[in-house]
């Protein structure tokens, strides 16, 4: 029977060439042995077997004892690796140290631990790293590095995702960075958004987005092409009509203002006649009238009928038939007044005028008499009885417009022709 080292407990042999994934590595073959198994370089040991093969020095023996197939432990004195008599084909390894592979006899007579790495006799590659194990060694590769081919190669981090955004390669090892907006988590990998709002980079208002921010802007405001700092907005730009009179840009808004004689009517855009005459807020005596029109008043003193027309109301005067004086004068004259916005839209009904007496077979005329020099005025007989005054032309004011509207009552039946006038005075307004 094999002898088994340090009297342990001997079972049937394990052929780890078999078992292990991975056994020896790089350029290293895998021999199995009674008790252990060989890792031998592929030069060597696919040689044919030749008796008076010197022994290899120091070969590397892998105890699965170890638990792990990185751990190398010295071979087993003496353990046979044929099998029903077949020469090996790898050289035989002979010892007659009293010491098992790896280890070296001390002076105390210890075996002790045969430093591979430190006395260069290990056999890994340049590119490799030697790691002493008790009674061998391994070879492994540096961190960010990977045995490819009995190569230590760089591993490249970034094409396995390793950083969350941004990522770097160098030679054994990487580093994450992250886009604009975002920050390095304290793991060196993952981003975490910066929230720009903290530091108020907005003139107005910030709202946080992912990465980024965004800023807004009051109302009456707008955003800047910095797209930070927020300017005002001029209102009154947009429209003409955005006041009935005039805008005024104010920061953040706007002011409608009237001219005098109005006021700024609940909607705060349009203007609203002030009636002075309502008020009491005019100049005018007990003895004058008050009258009203848009954007200011006026007085009037009291109806003077000029002869031979006499006075019979506060705004009527009468020529009488029988005074010789009247026979080419119209019968009556009636005084209106009225108020008419400056360039008023035409064409517009402004005034309707209409016969209060009718007589068996007449017939009534309407037309204007006199006052019409700039033809901004016509009239449209709409009944046989009446007619209205309709504004042809815009009239820019301020200005005042007197009108005769004189309607013409003709009786063929008694042969009598007659006329009244309607003596209109139209103040047209300054806005």
């Amino acid at each position: 029977m094999q002898e088994c080292p340090y009297q342990l407990l001997c079972i049937p042999d394990v052929d780890e060439c078999r078992t292990l994934p991975d056994a020896c590595r790089g350029d290293m073959g895998c021999v199995n042995q009674n008790g252990g198994y060989l890792c031998l370089p592929r030069s060597l040991y696919n040689q044919p077997y030749r008796p008076d093969t010197p022994a290899l020095p120091n070969p590397v023996y892998q105890d699965p004892s170890a638990g792990f197939p990185d751990t190398f432990l010295p071979a087993v004195p003496g353990g046979g690796g044929g099998r029903g008599g077949v020469e090996p084909s790898y050289p035989r390894v002979r010892s007659t140290a009293q010491c098992i592979l790896g280890y070296t006899l001390a002076e105390d007579g210890t075996c002790n631990d045969i430093d591979e790495c430190e006395t260069n006799s290990h056999h890994c590659n340049p590119t490799q790293v030697c790691i002493n194990t008790s009674g061998g060694y391994t070879c492994s590769c540096t961190e960010g590095y990977w045995l490819i081919g009995g190569q230590c190669q760089d591993i490249d981090e970034c094409r396995y995702g390793y950083c969350q955004q941004l990522c770097a390669n160098a030679p054994g090892s990487y580093s994450c960075s992250c886009n604009p907006g975002f920050i390095l988590n304290p793991d060196s990998r993952t981003c975490q958004d910066v929230d720009e709002c903290e530091d108020e980079p907005c003139s107005h208002g910030c709202f946080n987005t992912y990465g980024s921010f965004m800023c807004n802007c009051d109302e009456g405001f707008e955003l800047a092409a910095d797209g930070t700092t927020c300017i005002d907005l001029d209102e009154c730009s947009f429209s003409e009509f955005l006041c009935q009179h005039r805008c005024v840009n104010t920061p953040g808004s706007f002011s409608c203002i009237c001219p005098p004689g109005y006021y700024v009517f609940e909607d705060g855009r349009s203007c609203e006649d002030f009636n002075e005459c309502d008020t009491g807020n005019n100049t005018c005596t007990t003895a004058q009238v008050c009258f009203n029109f848009q954007g200011g008043y006026t007085c009037l003193d009291p109806l003077q009928c000029r002869p031979p027309y006499v006075e019979v109301s506060d705004n009527q005067c009468m020529c009488s038939a029988e005074n010789p004086a009247c026979r080419d004068k119209a019968f009556t004259i009636l005084y209106r007044h009225m108020d008419l916005s400056s360039g008023r839209s035409v064409p517009a009904d402004i005034f309707q005028m209409q016969a209060t007496t009718r007589y068996p077979g007449a017939f009534y005329i309407f037309q204007i008499k006199s006052g019409n020099d700039g033809r901004e005025f016509y009239m449209r007989q709409t009944s046989n009885v009446s007619a209205t005054l309709v504004l042809s032309r815009p009239i820019k004011g301020p200005k005042q417009v007197v009108l005769d509207l004189e309607m013409v009552t003709v009786n063929n039946v008694i042969n009598f022709r007659g006329s009244s006038i309607i003596r209109l005075t139209i103040f047209v307004s300054d806005f």
